[in-house]
């Protein structure tokens, strides 16, 4: 009780100078409090919002142990900021630490100077010294803010952002919870980066077995050497979900691992709304509360249609609203499975404090498939090499036209699919199946198997193999935003996918886009090298270029078989699923294996901006560009 106390002192000194006692609820980290949310009262500004920030490494008590922790305030996750859209807010952020440190307010529109990125937009804050963003609120929602400096955002300098609307919700709800998930681990990141280096599937104890194919009753010992033969030319293995797991990831929800079980108190009849936000550095989540359905009320942030589900999945700097209607006294477990079913993260919602329900035990992990190599099974003798250069020799290369990178529109007909042209190599598809109310047929998910409901193949790769930052490409590209998610194919019910958000708002800009940018996802994992169009950010020579005010099209291929959450700072990147002048705003997009996935943008935000896969060793070891709007 001592300890606890004494660090409760020390929290109330901290917030003190920013303005007293009373704005203590927007400093105190989800896990401290009721959660419940200080609204402020929307009105005409009366100054600045202003909150002091203190970033410094130190020991703390986290994931059940002591470790050590570069902390916003002395928390993990750092506190919960609250703010009003159309306010101005001022963050005093004061670096404690030995090293150059920064905040960065993700999906936050702002000047470029305010957004936080060292080497691209100011910087950063040295040792000793205080650095103050000031900027106008323009938006509101659930979102995050994160370090950009290093792998300091690993060690616990992120935290949660609601940013509370001007306008009256249109969502109505009794109680607001901000559940935020991230990966925790005791071993310094930068040996975890090494360890990578020396061997991508250092943490991988998953592993895919020629035993294991063989022992599968629908494949023949010969077509199991011929499957194992085949990932090893790709230098990968079906079992390569995720590079860091729970061999040293704790999987915390609001800076709690499963057994301090952080809860959400309801009354019964209650409406209650979940902020679902990925704080991780590196993990995919699959989100469930059994036995409650959740209606996804925002996306990223942003209004959409209410849409029912009973499980989603988010990448790395996602989120998602839901709201939720608890019947009676009963008790739930908000389940967030690891994408590879290496760990969770657990929470309770309950009438009171130190209820549990059960907790699911793990699924079985998923299996990659041809279809997440993007190999053309029908050109491809699998006892013949299959080496990205081998296998383009086979391939027709009349319909690649518009799949080679270009600036120019080439002709392309976006009419059937909302975002790009459908090749006559593949018979229509039913799409009936492939929605979040219906699950699709089940299949044994081995790893050569083609699976069933797959997304329609859209394009073909190009000649260019992007050089030795890449070691494979999608010979056939996939519109999968009607897919589930890795791993999500065959649960009995309900799934969250892409084609399923329309934005609320009707302020659609009708004017065509008059340019393309392609860029292909591009990776060595044997090396762990990754890249856009096979160079890393060290080896680009210059930015990507938008023009201000243009509306253009870019278009992103995932020639790696991992996911990628890809984030565009300053604009918003709005998602071509096929839902016409209702398509959503994303400030991130996970683009699957051997896909094929399209956003218009605004250019409208002057300056130099971040542009990056948000898996914070893909980042840093080069899948990273500058866009400059100019």
């Amino acid at each position: 009780m001592l300890n606890i106390e004494m660090k409760r002192r020390r929290l109330l000194r901290s917030v003190a100078s920013a303005g007293g006692v009373a704005l203590l609820n927007a400093f105190v980290p989800a896990w401290a409090r009721d959660m419940q949310v200080l609204r402020e009262t929307p009105g005409p500004a009366i100054g600045p919002m202003t909150f002091d920030l203190v970033i410094r490494a130190h020991r703390l008590e986290i994931a059940g142990s002591t470790g050590n922790v570069t902390s916003i305030n002395n928390t993990v996750p750092g506190p919960l900021l609250e703010w009003v859209e159309g306010r101005d807010v001022v963050l005093n952020v004061t670096n404690e630490m030995n090293e150059d440190t920064s905040l960065h307010w993700h999906g936050i529109l702002l000047p470029f100077e305010m957004d936080g990125v060292p080497g691209v937009t100011f910087r950063g804050i040295k040792p000793g010294t205080t650095f103050q963003y000031r900027f106008p609120v323009k938006q509101s929602g659930t979102y995050w803010y994160h370090s950009h400096s290093g792998l300091q955002e690993q060690t616990g300098v992120y935290g949660p952002l609601v940013v509370h609307p001007r306008e009256p919700d249109p969502v109505t709800y009794d109680r607001d919870y901000v559940v935020m998930l991230s990966d925790w681990s005791f071993e310094d990141p930068h040996q975890v980066m090494k360890n990578l280096k020396k061997m991508s599937d250092y943490y991988n104890f998953q592993q895919f077995s020629l035993t294991e194919l063989y022992g599968n009753d629908e494949m023949s010992a010969a077509e199991a050497l011929k499957t194992k033969l085949a990932w090893d030319r790709m230098r990968m293995m079906a079992t390569d979900i995720l590079d860091v797991t729970g061999a040293t990831y704790t999987y915390l929800m609001n800076g709690l691992h499963p057994a301090g079980n952080w809860t959400g108190i309801f009354s019964p009849g209650e409406r209650i709304r979940l902020r679902f936000i990925n704080g991780s550095a590196m993990s995919y989540f699959n989100v469930r509360i059994p036995g409650l359905r959740m209606t996804v009320i925002a996306a990223d942030g942003q209004n959409v249609h209410p849409v029912e589900t009973d499980e989603f999945q988010f990448g790395v700097a996602e989120t998602y609203d839901v709201i939720v209607e608890p019947e009676g006294n009963s008790t739930y477990t908000i389940m967030a499975e690891a994408m590879d079913r290496s760990g969770y993260a657990a929470g309770t919602l309950g009438t009171q404090r130190g209820l549990e329900a059960a907790i699911p035990a793990l699924r079985p992990r998923p299996i990659l498939t041809m279809v997440d190599m993007g190999m053309d099974m029908q050109h491809m003798d699998m006892g013949e090499p299959t080496t990205p250069k081998d296998a383009m020799a086979t391939m027709d290369h009349a319909a690649m036209g518009h799949a080679s990178k270009t600036d120019g529109m080439a002709g392309r007909d976006h009419s059937a699919m909302g975002h790009a042209a459908k090749p006559d190599v593949m018979q229509e598809m039913d799409h009936q199946a492939m929605g979040h109310g219906t699950a699709p047929d089940a299949h044994s998910g081995h790893a050569m198997q083609m699976p069933g409901n797959v997304g329609p193949v859209v394009a073909r790769h190009g000649p260019d193999h992007h050089g030795a930052g890449n070691v494979s490409v999608a010979q056939l590209q996939r519109d999968r935003l009607g897919e589930r998610g890795i791993g999500l194919a065959d649960v009995p019910h309900r799934v969250l996918v892409y084609t399923d958000l329309k934005r609320l708002d009707k302020d659609f800009d009708r004017r065509p886009p008059t340019r393309e940018i392609e860029l292909h996802l591009t990776g060595h994992m044997e090396r762990y090298m990754w890249s856009f169009d096979g160079k890393q950010f060290h080896e680009v020579d210059g930015p990507i270029e938008f023009a201000y005010g243009e509306r253009l099209r870019l278009t992103l291929v995932n020639d790696t078989m991992m996911n990628h959450p890809i984030h565009l700072h300053g604009m918003w990147m709005e998602l071509e699923n096929g839902q016409g002048e209702s398509i959503p705003r994303k400030h991130t997009i996970n683009i699957m294996p051997a896909s094929r996935v399209s956003a218009l943008i605004n250019a409208d935000a002057p300056g130099r901006w971040a542009f990056h896969c948000h898996l914070l060793y893909h980042m840093d070891m080069g899948m990273f560009r500058v866009v400059r709007v100019s």
